[in-house]
């Protein structure tokens, strides 16, 4: 299952990680690829706490619904991340 991620770059940080779907997962890297990398891996072990605590997992939201919201999609750029214990 394929999740959004809201990539941000400003010219002096690293890239930014985030998921509308599940506030407060977030990571980082110094270069595109490896932020993917990173963004699979953290939304992983989000899945897994949330598992492990009983929460259930949220629908997946569309790409057209967060990139058209101004409340999840602050000027990021949207990619699809599949979590890696999914793959």
């Amino acid at each position: 299952m394929d999740y959004v991620a809201l990539f941000h770059k400003d010219d002096d940080s690293d890239f930014g990680v985030s998921f509308p779907d599940f506030p407060g997962c977030v990571t980082t890297g110094r270069t595109l690829d490896e932020a993917k990398d990173m963004a699979a891996e953290a939304l992983a072990l989000h899945i897994k706490g949330m598992l492990e605590d009983g929460d259930d997992l949220p629908h997946p939201s569309s790409l057209e619904s967060i990139t058209r919201s101004k409340d999840l999609n602050d000027n990021g750029v949207a990619f699809l991340i599949t979590p890696k214990t999914y793959r």
